[in-house]
């Protein structure tokens, strides 16, 4: 897979993962900020959002944490 597809995958999942998470500070996961080098990650916690249906406040936190860990250095 190119670089830029990676791009755009990861651009896609973030968008994805925030509008089913609802997270009302969606402006602190820009997929432009995450690490391409962890796409197996973000596939991970993408793959693992869209198989549910409902999230607690608090694994709601924890995902965004998991996503904010993933920024570039």
């Amino acid at each position: 897979m190119h670089l830029t597809d990676r791009v755009a995958d990861i651009a896609r999942m973030v968008e994805d993962i925030k509008a089913k998470l609802k997270v009302v500070t969606a402006a602190s996961i820009k997929a432009e900020t995450l690490d391409e080098s962890r796409f197996e990650d973000i596939k991970d916690i993408h793959n693992h959002v869209m198989s549910r249906s409902q999230f607690s406040i608090s694994e709601i936190e924890a995902l965004c944490d998991e996503l904010r860990s993933l920024r570039k250095a």
